[in-house]
């Protein structure tokens, strides 16, 4: 398989509630009107705590300065893999535990940090462009590496950074960091971009306006109930990760949906804000589903992770981790498996 790194130097961002006003007309820019930004990679996620932004430096400019904006303190590359060749966008989905063993494991136990951002298209990990030449010298053996470079894919190799490293120390992984799980269930889903003015109105009022869809201490209202809103347009593909309510306001026919109609259950990581430097926090919840062979997407966001697997697997999560420490598994047991409804 390939390993693409793609040309895009991105940052990672919050912005808190009460900013999104401000950054509004810079957002709308980048989502509706791309053709007049040079930005190629945008993706917007709405969690409970905040708003995260992965932006390429050309998107980055269209943000205004703010008290209210946290940047990350590093420049970040994608890398994503492809089975059979093609461009990063338009592969077939490889699923982050398709790459558990092969890319998340290997990068954890070389001390490197990843942030994951699964699409509806793929699924890219994201590195800190300080750590490339030994990401690359880690995954080497396993993958023909490719970069791209003024669009043009050439091998990795060439640039002259792969080479000289001694294979580090393995680090033991991370403490396992509370789970916990929303009762609403999620879609992952994409749109045609020709169809996206027709609904631009409705995606600009679930980005921006929604947010008191469920409101907080309505009467009967489930707590466990989150808002979560993922947008993404990424070398021009759009995705979409959204709850089912959220689903149904759209017209018949406008989001990618399977026959089956496929939903997902969402399981969100940690208890307090993550940070970006612990590293071992994928490869904790993406390698017991690769063993067990469950498909799963994987969002990183400034403050927690979200990892969404296919509902009726769901149950299978809590024995493939039978294996890892006993406060993630009690932790499990008590958000999930006693909910029968879901066995």
């Amino acid at each position: 398989m390939e390993l693409h790194i793609l040309e895009h130097s991105l940052k990672v961002a919050s912005i808190e509630k009460e900013g999104i006003q401000i950054c509004a007309h810079g957002l709308i820019k980048l989502a509706f009107l791309a053709s007049k930004t040079r930005c190629k990679f945008f993706s917007l996620t709405e969690t409970p705590e905040d708003y995260t932004i992965i932006v390429d430096e050309e998107g980055f400019k269209e943000l205004p300065q703010s008290d209210l904006i946290s940047v990350a303190d590093a420049t970040w590359l994608a890398l994503n893999v492809v089975s059979g060749g093609g461009n990063a966008s338009s592969s077939q989905p490889i699923g982050v535990t398709k790459i558990a063993k092969s890319v998340i494991a290997p990068l954890a136990d070389h001390n490197i940090s990843v942030f994951m951002l699964s699409t509806y298209q793929t699924d890219f990990i994201l590195v800190r462009e300080r750590d490339l030449p030994m990401v690359m010298h880690t995954l080497s053996s396993e993958f023909t590496l490719l970069r791209v470079v003024n669009g043009e894919t050439v091998a990795a190799h060439e640039l002259g950074v792969s080479n000289g490293f001694i294979k580090p120390k393995l680090v033991p992984r991370p403490i396992i960091h509370p789970l916990s799980s929303p009762s609403n269930m999620f879609c992952v889903t994409s749109l045609d971009p020709d169809t996206l003015p027709s609904v631009a109105t409705l995606l600009m009022d679930v980005m921006f306006y929604s947010g008191g869809s469920k409101e907080a201490g309505a009467s009967g209202e489930d707590s466990t109930h989150i808002r979560f809103f993922s947008f993404s347009l990424i070398e021009g593909y759009i995705s979409l990760v959204m709850d089912e309510q959220t689903a149904q306001r759209f017209p018949n026919n406008v989001l990618f949906t399977s026959a089956s109609g496929e939903l997902w259950k969402m399981v969100r990581i940690g208890g307090q804000p993550l940070g970006f430097d612990e590293c071992g926090i994928v490869a904790q919840i993406s390698e017991p589903l690769a063993t067990a062979d469950i498909p799963a997407y994987y969002i990183s966001t400034f403050k927690f992770d979200h990892a969404l697997e296919h509902q009726f697997h769901f149950v299978y999560l809590a024995q493939s981790v039978e294996s890892l420490p006993s406060d993630w598994l009690i932790n499990f047991l008590s958000t999930q498996i006693t909910k029968r409804e879901y066995l």
